[in-house]
C-alpha cells in the first residue's frame, strides 16, 4: 500500500493491498479482495484510510479559497443567534436557542408569567467539551416538571446514554442506562421505563423499568430479530404506550400511566404484514392500522374492552391517501397524509365529525407537526417549508381554521424568495408509470440543455424525499444551478403501494426511476449529462452506486454519502446493526431467489471495467448504520477497475458517525466542501453568484 504522506505529495490515490477472500453461495462464487479493511483495530486499515483522506486533501487543495468564500457566504445567510419558538408543556414554556460561535444548541424553560427567569436545562456546548462529537437523543421532563430525563451520543455511533438531572438543583442524578433508544414516564415522576439496544446489532430488544435510585427490571425481551421496541406516553398522558415492530408487522401493549408496576395489556398479537400504531383520548384507543389496505385506516377500540371484537372504524383506507400519522387531543384529530406525493394535514372536530384539509398554494413543499404537547388545545402548531419557503412554525385555530405565522427562519442577505421558480414535472419509468420530480431554479431559466443540474433521491423504506428548504442550497442556485428532487418508488412519496412496488424482488426499480427521471431531465433540456451531478446518503448512497454501474455515461459526477454499497456482504452478517430487520427491505440472500434479486445491483458486487464519472464517497469512522469499511472496500475496488481519468475521492471523517460532524459550524464546511466539488462538476468552480 502507498504511504499516506507520499500520496499527499504525488496527488495519486492510494492502492490497497489486495488479500482475496474466495466464497461461494447458490454456486456463485465471488471473490473479495477487500474485506480485511473491515478491521479497525489494524493499524493498515486506518493508514489506508489517513492516506485516502491526504489524497482527497491534496486533490481539492486549490479549491481551498473557493471552499471558505462558500462557508463565509453561506454563514452570512444564517441568523447564529436565534431562538425556537416556544412551546408550552404545563407551567412552562420550551425552547432552544444558539449563540453566534458556538457549535451547539442550549435547551431552555421558562414559567408562563412574562417576566419568569429563563432556566438552562442542557448546554450542549458545555456538555461537549473535550469531545468530538455531541449529539441529544431524547428529551422528556417528568409530569411534576422536577426532573428531566435525555440521553446523550459523545461519538457519532448512535449509541445514546440515558441520564436523569433534577431541575431544582441542578444536578445530574447517579441514574444512568447504556445504550437507551426510547424513553416514557409514568405519571409518579419517579418511575422510568426505557428501551435498550443490544450492544453488538443495535436492535432495541429490551423494555425496562427504573424506579430513581433503585434497579432496573427486565419487563420484555424480544427474540424474534426482525423486531424492535420503544416506549412512549400518550399525548392525554394517561397511557404508556409498548410498540413493537418491523418493516412490515407491529404490536401494541399499554399499561396506565399512573399504575406503572401493573400488568400491560396487549391490544391485538402481531399478525404478518398487519402494522397498528396506537393514541389516547378520553375513554378511547385510537388505532391507525392497515389490516383493510396498504394505506392505513383508523378504528377506535375502548379502554376498557381494547380487543378487535370492539373495534369501530372512524376512517376507512383509502388507496390515494396515505395515513401516514395520527395525533389525538382532547376534541380533535390530526392526521398527516400524503396524496400525489404531497404531504397533507386533515383535522376532525369529534364534536361535528366534520374534516378540513389545511389548504397550501405551492406546487411542493413539507409540512408536518410541529411541537404540540399540551392535550386540551384549541390550536395546532405545524411546521412547513419549501424550496423557496424557510422552515416556517404556524399555530392553526382549530375553532377559524385560520393558520398564524409565528415565526419564520430568517435568511440574511439580500435573499429574495421571488427570484427563484418551483415546478413539479412528472417522467416517465420503464414501466410506464409516471414519477414525480419537484424543480426549483432562479427565475430565468433558458431550457437549453445548458443549465447544470444536481439530482437528489432517497428510494427506499418507505420513506419519502420530501422536499424542503435550504439556505445553503442558494450558494448553487444563484450560480445557474437546477436543483431537482425525484420522488422515485421505493421510497413513501405516494404511499404504502410505492414502496412495495420498488422493494425486496421488486428493488431494481428504485434504480430504473432515478435513471428515467435523469434521462428525462436531459430530454426536456433542463441538463445535459455532462453537467448533470446526482447525490444520495445511506440508502440513497446505495441507489448512487446502482445507478453509476448502470448508467455511468449519464452523469458528470456522483457524490455518495455513508453509500450502503457492500449488500451481500453486510446482508449475509446478522451481527451487524439492523442486518435480520432489513430482509424485509431486501431479502435475506440466504434464500437463493434473494440472494439473486441482491446480487443483481449490489454496486461492490456489479462493479466492472468501464469509464465512470467523478465521484465523491464520503463516510464517518464511527458509522453504526453502514459500515465504513462498505465505502472504503467499494472505493479501493472501484480504484482497480476504472478505465477513466476522472477523479474518485474519498473523505472520512474520523470522529463523526452516520450523520457527519455534530457541530454546527464543522457541517457548514463539511457542506461548503461538498459545495466545491459539485460546482467543479458542474463547471462552476470559482464562480460568484448571481446578483
Amino acid at each position: 500500500m502507498q504511504n499516506p504522506a507520499s500520496a499527499a505529495t504525488a496527488t495519486k490515490p492510494p492502492i490497497a493491498e489486495k488479500r482475496p477472500r474466495t466464497s461461494t453461495l447458490h454456486g456463485d462464487r465471488r471473490v473479495d479482495d477487500y474485506g480485511w479493511l473491515r478491521e479497525k483495530s489494524d493499524p493498515r486499515t486506518i493508514a489506508y484510510l489517513e492516506a485516502e483522506n491526504a489524497y482527497t486533501d491534496a486533490m481539492t487543495s486549490d479549491t481551498k479559497p473557493f471552499q471558505d468564500l462558500l462557508y463565509h457566504e453561506m454563514l452570512a445567510r444564517i441568523q447564529q443567534t436565534d431562538m425556537a419558538v416556544p412551546y408550552r408543556k404545563g407551567s412552562y414554556l420550551y425552547y432552544s436557542r444558539t449563540i453566534e460561535g458556538q457549535q451547539y444548541a442550549i435547551f431552555c424553560r421558562r414559567k408562563l408569567a412574562a417576566d419568569a427567569a429563563e432556566e438552562i436545562l442542557l448546554d450542549l456546548n458545555a456538555m461537549a467539551t473535550g469531545l468530538p462529537f455531541m449529539a441529544l437523543g431524547d428529551f422528556e421532563v417528568s409530569p411534576d416538571e422536577s426532573k428531566l430525563a435525555y440521553s446523550t451520543d459523545s461519538t457519532g455511533y448512535r449509541q445514546y446514554v440515558l441520564h436523569v438531572k433534577d431541575l431544582s438543583t441542578g444536578h445530574v442524578l447517579p441514574d444512568q442506562a447504556e445504550r437507551a433508544t426510547s424513553i416514557a414516564w409514568a405519571r409518579d415522576s419517579r418511575t422510568l421505563f426505557y428501551s435498550q439496544e443490544d450492544e453488538v446489532s443495535k436492535r432495541s430488544h429490551r423494555l425496562y423499568r427504573h424506579t430513581l435510585g433503585g434497579g432496573h427490571e427486565l419487563l420484555h425481551e424480544e427474540p424474534d430479530e426482525r423486531f424492535d421496541e420503544s416506549v412512549s406516553l400518550t399525548r392525554s398522558g394517561g397511557w404508556l404506550v409498548h410498540t413493537i415492530s418491523s418493516h412490515t408487522t407491529s404490536e401494541v401493549r399499554v399499561l396506565s400511566s399512573d399504575r406503572p408496576n401493573a400488568t400491560w395489556t396487549l391490544i391485538a398479537p402481531r399478525q404478518q404484514d398487519i402494522e397498528y400504531y396506537l393514541d389516547h383520548r378520553a375513554n378511547l384507543f385510537y388505532l391507525r392500522i392497515n389490516d383493510t389496505g396498504r394505506n392505513f385506516r383508523v378504528v377506535t377500540a375502548p379502554v376498557a374492552t381494547p380487543d378487535r371484537a370492539h373495534w369501530s372504524e372512524l376512517v376507512a383506507q383509502r388507496d390515494a391517501v396515505m395515513l401516514s400519522d395520527l395525533d389525538c387531543f382532547a376534541d380533535h384529530l390530526v392526521f398527516t397524509e400524503r396524496e400525489n406525493a404531497l404531504p397533507h394535514l386533515a383535522v376532525m372536530d369529534l364534536a361535528t365529525g366534520r374534516t378540513r384539509r389545511v389548504p397550501f398554494d405551492e406546487a411542493a413543499y413539507s409540512v408536518g407537526p410541529s411541537s404540540n404537547a399540551e392535550f386540551t388545545t384549541h390550536k395546532f402548531r405545524y411546521s412547513y417549508q419549501s424550496f423557496v419557503t424557510p422552515p416556517s412554525v404556524f399555530d392553526l385555530d382549530l375553532a377559524s381554521f385560520q393558520s398564524e405565522l409565528l415565526k419564520r427562519q430568517p435568511v440574511l442577505g439580500d435573499w429574495d424568495a421571488t427570484h427563484y421558480a418551483i415546478e413539479r414535472i412528472t417522467a416517465t419509468a420503464k414501466d410506464g408509470t409516471s414519477v414525480p420530480i419537484s424543480l426549483v431554479y432562479r427565475k430565468g431559466l433558458v431550457r437549453d440543455g445548458h443549465a447544470p443540474c444536481l439530482l437528489y433521491s432517497y428510494g427506499s423504506y418507505g420513506i419519502p424525499s420530501n422536499v424542503t428548504f435550504s439556505s445553503v442550497r442558494y450558494s448553487l442556485l444563484d450560480r445557474g444551478a437546477i436543483c431537482a428532487v425525484a420522488h422515485i418508488r421505493g421510497g413513501g412519496d405516494m404511499g404504502k403501494k410505492w414502496h412495495d412496488a420498488a422493494r425486496m424482488s421488486r428493488k431494481m426499480t428504485t434504480f430504473t426511476d432515478f435513471i428515467a427521471c435523469a434521462e428525462h431531465l436531459v430530454k426536456q433540456k433542463y441538463t445535459s449529462s455532462d453537467r448533470l451531478v446526482i447525490q444520495g446518503g445511506s440508502a440513497g448512497g446505495l441507489l448512487m452506486g446502482a445507478v453509476t454501474n448502470l448508467r455511468p455515461d449519464l452523469f458528470a459526477g456522483v457524490l455518495a454519502q455513508v453509500p450502503f454499497v457492500d449488500v451481500i456482504n453486510t446482508m449475509l452478517d446478522s451481527s451487524l446493526p439492523l442486518t435480520v430487520g432489513e430482509f424485509e427491505e431486501w431479502g435475506n440472500p440466504k434464500v437463493k431467489e434473494q440472494y439473486e434479486w441482491i446480487r443483481a445491483y449490489s454496486p461492490y458486487d456489479n462493479l466492472t471495467k468501464q469509464a465512470y464519472p467523478s465521484m465523491l464517497v464520503k463516510t464517518g469512522l464511527n458509522d453504526s448504520q453502514v459500515g465504513y469499511w462498505e465505502p472504503t472496500k467499494y472505493v479501493a475496488k472501484l480504484r482497480t477497475l476504472k478505465t477513466d481519468t476522472h477523479p474518485l475521492l474519498y473523505k472520512v471523517n474520523m470522529g463523526a458517525g452516520h450523520g457527519g460532524a455534530s457541530g454546527r459550524y464543522d457541517a457548514l464546511h463539511d457542506t461548503a466542501f461538498d459545495y466545491a466539488w459539485i460546482l467543479g462538476r458542474m463547471g462552476l468552480l470559482e464562480t460568484k453568484p448571481i446578483p
